[in-house]
């Protein structure tokens, strides 16, 4: 019987095509846009190469000093991770590092732009960079100023033409550097890692750095398991209460937290920025989601209506021949979960697409955006609830309808 009902699905289908490719644009179209926005939020805040344990690390990337006259917010600087920071009860291991700061070498007579980052010897121990030649600098390297530097591929090919360049020296920054080890391109998105040129802390012009509150610093802490996030959270905010201001008369208090990565994307939806609202951000992620999945719904719905209804009169005989309102019903049912499947073949293909059309262009510089199965799958599988309830409805109304009415055409 299911046979006949796939047949006969099939058929119905082709029978409007108007309306079949309706649906089936709507329902492509929503898990392309599922899948895309699902492809951006894992390449910033799911764990993948190099912050593969993203799981384990707390960002501390904010920090605020307030007084009577006035505020001043900015990334923390090196003086307070070095003093608040460290040695953290439930941390395994910590990290402080600069944003990425653009810089311009001249290579050939052609001006370059790269993104160095500023990095110590324990960032190569939380990150997992994948090596391609070399290996990365060292605490030692760190203690010492040797100017010394991991490139990415990109910047390997750029400055060097491609060939090997562990040994030799490139221009970053207005510093010469001897570079140790080259790296595979990581995505922009990957905000505590990314760069072309990583190269020691100590190697910046002026030591002015490291008694600064406020700079363009960040800190990674890597805990030894989730269950420390709290112990850590909570001794970080006890020392930025004790601490000593270099201007007590104008400013009275610290301010700081170490957060999630997905913690610290909400902190922009906080009234004052300041807190992060993780509820806020997942809230509204899962009402952009219901949003996306209940228009395709809601048209699915009402074109589901709209055919049964037209077809009346098939349903008179075949009642009148002594089908049971249960094979109706499922005959419908059949009808809607063929054309969601094969909306999800399509949308899946779409994504699969998209998704290397914006790899390629380099609109995301080294991102490589990836389908999503699990939010494929969890958006095919409330499509084919959508479709389940969109056939079951109309169908069991037109079930209940006497024959000669059916016959008649008096659905209403």
């Amino acid at each position: 019987m299911l046979n006949n009902y796939l047949k006969l699905a099939i058929k119905v289908l082709m029978r409007r095509k108007f309306y079949t490719a309706i649906n089936l644009f709507g329902i492509a179209f929503t898990l392309l846009v599922l899948c895309l926005a699902a492809a951006m939020m894992d390449n910033t805040l799911a764990p993948g190469p190099p912050e593969t344990r993203l799981d384990r690390i707390l960002g501390i990337e904010y920090a605020k000093m307030s007084g009577p006259n006035g505020s001043w917010m900015s990334n923390p600087g090196y003086g307070l991770l070095d003093s608040y920071a460290r040695d953290l009860p439930g941390a395994e291991s910590f990290s402080i590092t600069t944003t990425g700061n653009t810089v311009t070498s001249f290579v050939g007579g052609e001006k370059l732009e790269s993104t160095l980052r500023r990095a110590d010897g324990e960032f190569w121990e939380i990150m997992e960079f994948d090596f391609v030649e070399g290996g990365p600098y060292t605490a030692a390297d760190e203690a010492a100023g040797n100017f010394v530097a991991v490139v990415n591929e990109a910047t390997r090919e750029r400055f060097l033409l491609g060939e090997p360049a562990v040994g030799k020296t490139i221009r970053a920054d207005g510093q010469l550097f001897t570079v140790v080890g080259v790296v595979r391109d990581i995505a922009f998105t990957r905000r505590m890692s990314f760069a072309d040129v990583w190269v020691p802390i100590s190697t910046a012009k002026s030591t002015a750095y490291r008694e600064k509150l406020l700079d363009r610093f960040q800190g990674i802490v890597l805990a030894t398991s989730r269950r420390d996030f709290r112990t850590i959270k909570d001794e970080f905010d006890r020392r930025l209460g004790v601490a000593e201001l270099p201007d007590p008369e104008r400013f009275e208090t610290l301010e700081s937290g170490a957060y999630t990565q997905f913690e610290e994307a909400s902190r922009s939806l906080s009234s004052d920025h300041n807190e992060p609202a993780p509820g806020r951000l997942a809230l509204i992620i899962a009402l952009s989601a219901a949003a996306f999945m209940l228009l395709p719904a809601l048209n699915l719905v009402n074109l589901s209506l709209s055919r049964i209804m037209e077809r009346s009169s098939e349903i008179g005989v075949r009642k009148a021949f002594g089908a049971s309102s249960w094979t109706l019903v499922g005959q419908f049912l059949v009808e809607n979960v063929v054309l969601t499947l094969v909306g999800g073949l399509l949308g899946f293909v779409l994504s699969v697409i998209v998704l290397r059309i914006v790899t390629g262009s380099a609109l995301i510089p080294y991102a490589e955006l990836q389908v999503s199965m699990r939010v494929f799958l969890a958006g095919l599988g409330l499509s084919l609830v959508f479709a389940v309830i969109s056939g079951a409805y109309p169908a069991w109304r037109m079930s209940r309808l006497h024959p000669v009415e059916a016959l008649r055409g008096r659905a209403r």
